[in-house]
């Protein structure tokens, strides 16, 4: 890879994690990177701000990182910011059900055998050994099987585990969602036993941890980053981009043996590549941020949450942080009305009592990820496009992976390879 890449010029297009973790990996390989992003900051889905209200810094997600994530775990080696994120020693996800008020933590042993399964104090409350071997159906279920479909929803273990582990990875319902995708993930981690599934959460932030460390080594390495640069539009002669038009910012023209990477998200790729096949359908994410930090409750810790409205909560340095995923049918509430259904489901799920809501934020994304059907799955394309100095890179592209932290950064590196040939 370095004997192809050293000395090529790449325009990368898009700051986002795919676009991060290509430009680092090609700028270590000695290629010269030309990083531009639309927005004043890098990092896109994946990045912290000030929020002054609030009184302190907040992700504008919440993404969950886990030992098993094997291309994150290497681009976290590669901008050197592992001191940056506090790992867990063991696998271990606490649930409550506000419903029954049941509290229990989903601790799988390290070993590959999952003889956890076996004791009861560490699965799923309710559960039985032997309703885990439901996941093998995930294993067998055809291309245009939805989760709903293979598993059975009158189990425990649908409603405490198969329906919360579908909706927070692919930002789906289970009735709509690929089993197939669920499979892939699933064999990833916890089909790797709990040594796959340490979690890792940042000290800090996502941007300290994932966006910062890696503008750092990039600019170590000589890439040029501008920000403010949004490409209108690129021209193609003779099969192979000829330039770059950022309108008021100028164009760049493009030489023979320089290539492009276009790292942006599929509305952007297609108004760009009007004959590109891209996922066409979307759905919603809403977080909800509360400035209180809770004196009762570890920090850096996070709750999965059953039978509310809420979905996982995390307590983060100066503020509680809430995601709840394929939220279509919550991005028209009103965010005062959110914000008190949402905080009620906190005071339970952190044993709160009645303390009263702190200042609150309330952020809706309507297009977060692409929809992980089956149909929309086939309209994943891969790295290489018709132009043969023309790749693609982001969470959207065929990476076998939903749209996650993990899946944006295996498509940055699939096309750095794609680009070295």
């Amino acid at each position: 890879m370095a004997k192809s890449l050293h000395g090529r010029r790449i325009h990368v297009i898009g700051a986002g994690l795919a676009g991060l973790a290509a430009s680092v990996r090609l700028a270590k390989a000695g290629a010269h990177v030309r990083l531009y992003e639309a927005a004043q900051n890098a990092g896109g889905r994946c990045r912290s701000y000030l929020d002054a209200e609030l009184g302190c810094r907040v992700d504008n997600g919440n993404h969950l990182l886990v030992s098993g994530n094997d291309a994150a775990m290497a681009y976290v080696a590669e901008i050197e910011s592992a001191a940056t994120f506090i790992a867990r020693d063991m696998a271990e996800f606490p649930f409550v059900d506000l419903r029954t008020g049941e509290r229990w933590s989903v601790r799988p042993t390290d070993h590959r055998f999952p003889w956890w399964i076996l004791l009861a104090q560490r699965r799923v409350a309710g559960s039985r050994a032997w309703d885990y071997l439901q996941a093998l159906r995930l294993r067998d279920a055809g291309l245009g099987d939805t989760v709903r479909a293979v598993l059975p929803a009158e189990s425990v273990l649908y409603e405490r585990l198969w329906r919360p582990l579908t909706i927070a990875a692919l930002n789906t319902l289970p009735e709509e969602a690929s089993a197939r995708l669920l499979w892939h993930l699933f064999a990833e981690t916890f089909g790797r036993g709990g040594a796959a599934l340490h979690a890792l959460l940042p000290r800090d932030g996502l941007s300290e941890s994932l966006v910062d460390p890696a503008l750092k080594q990039l600019a170590a390495r000589g890439g040029q980053i501008s920000f403010g640069h949004r490409l209108r539009s690129l021209t193609v002669t003779a099969g192979a981009v000829a330039s770059l038009d950022f309108g008021a910012k100028g164009q760049v023209d493009v030489a023979a043996d320089e290539a492009v990477l276009l790292a942006v998200n599929a509305p952007v790729a297609i108004d760009l590549l009007p004959d590109l096949v891209v996922p066409t359908e979307f759905r919603g994410i809403v977080n909800a941020h509360y400035g209180i930090e809770p004196a009762n409750v570890a920090p850096h810790s996070f709750l999965g949450v059953i039978g509310g409205t809420a979905e996982w909560v995390f307590v983060k340095p100066g503020h509680v942080s809430v995601t709840i995923s394929a939220a279509e049918h919550l991005i028209d509430r009103a965010a005062e009305d959110l914000a008190q259904s949402i905080w009620r489901d906190v005071q339970h799920a952190l044993k709160l009592g009645a303390t009263p809501m702190p200042q609150w934020r309330i952020v809706k994304e309507k297009r977060a990820t692409f929809a992980a059907t089956p149909a929309q799955l086939r309209r994943r394309p891969g790295p290489v496009t018709a132009h043969h100095n023309l790749f693609l890179a982001g969470d959207w592209t065929d990476t076998g992976w939903p749209s996650t932290i993990e899946g944006a950064i295996r498509s940055g590196f699939a096309a750095v390879q794609a680009i070295a040939g």
